[in-house]
């Protein structure tokens, strides 16, 4: 039984990615507990509140740039296939357009448009504020799936394999999705997702930040889904923050932060923490997956 279990840990820590994801969960569920021991409930529910609402919006960003993704790399292979030129150039020059646009600038550009619904009270629903959001997020992110795709598909196109699917009737759609994507590029899929998921984060955060601190209380504190971001900018986790540079001049502060400072020392940990576990995952899955 012991020897069982070792070697299973053995094969865990073998395998990067899974080791790192271990080390991710078990960082945020020790952090949860601290909290709870810990910090007062209503910043606990908050901060509990504010990173089930970013994850969930990330992940809901990786869903739609996949399938967006998915899409468009579907539309400009067959267009461009057709040779019918001037759809093929409408879609190309639209991407092209979304894509010289700086990411963190075109999503603000969403984002106040956003706003400027919520003032009117267009909308009102958190749901579909949240929905609204992801959507801005993913039509920036969503280029780097297509442009994997549209690769994948590229390579195996030329290949003797795709044809001699052609000869034997199998349709090229049903050759693109089950031989290319799922068969042969379900690893490089993954290992682009995982990335993306990080760097959703990263945006979403900075971006949350920004508006909390450029727009009206009214609708940061009233309207907006509470975020990791949007909760990094209030007064209290600002102090929070501030007291580490207080702790490099005065060393002997150190051990109030995890008590006195807490809320801010945890929303700053969750981002860190996130940031470098995913880094580490989609590293070792690309070292495994080339391996």
């Amino acid at each position: 039984m012991i020897t069982s279990l070792k070697k299973t840990i053995q094969r865990i820590f073998q395998r990067k990615d899974i080791a790192w994801t271990g080390i991710w969960f078990l960082g945020l569920i020790t952090l949860w507990i601290w909290d709870i021991l810990f910090l007062n409930k209503p910043d606990f529910l908050q901060i509990q509140t504010a990173i089930i609402n970013t994850f969930l919006m990330s992940l809901s960003v990786v869903i739609l740039s996949v399938f967006l993704g998915w899409i468009f790399s579907l539309i400009v292979f067959f267009l461009r296939k057709s040779q019918n030129h001037i759809p093929y150039t409408i879609i190309v020059f639209s991407i092209n357009i979304v894509r010289s646009i700086p990411q963190i600038i075109g999503i603000l550009m969403l984002y106040f448009l956003i706003t400027f619904l919520m003032f009117q009270n267009l909308i009102n629903n958190i749901y579909i504020i949240m929905l609204l959001m992801a959507v801005s997020i993913a039509i920036f992110q969503f280029l780097e799936i297509m442009d994997l795709l549209i690769e994948r598909i590229d390579y195996y196109s030329k290949t003797d394999f795709f044809n001699a699917l052609l000869v034997c009737g199998v349709k090229e759609l049903t050759i693109i999705n089950k031989e290319i994507f799922f068969k042969s590029s379900r690893g490089h899929i993954l290992n682009k997702v995982i990335a993306l998921f990080g760097s959703t984060i990263f945006l979403q955060c900075s971006i949350d930040f920004i508006l909390s601190i450029g727009l009206s209380t009214k609708i940061n504190s009233v309207n907006f889904p509470l975020t990791l971001g949007n909760l990094l900018a209030r007064i209290d986790s600002k102090q929070d923050i501030l007291a580490i540079g207080h702790t490099l001049m005065n060393p002997t502060y150190f051990s109030n932060l995890f008590f006195e400072h807490l809320q801010g020392i945890t929303i700053a940990f969750v981002i860190v923490f996130t940031l470098l576990c995913i880094y580490k995952i989609s590293n070792a899955f690309m070292e495994r997956l080339e391996s």
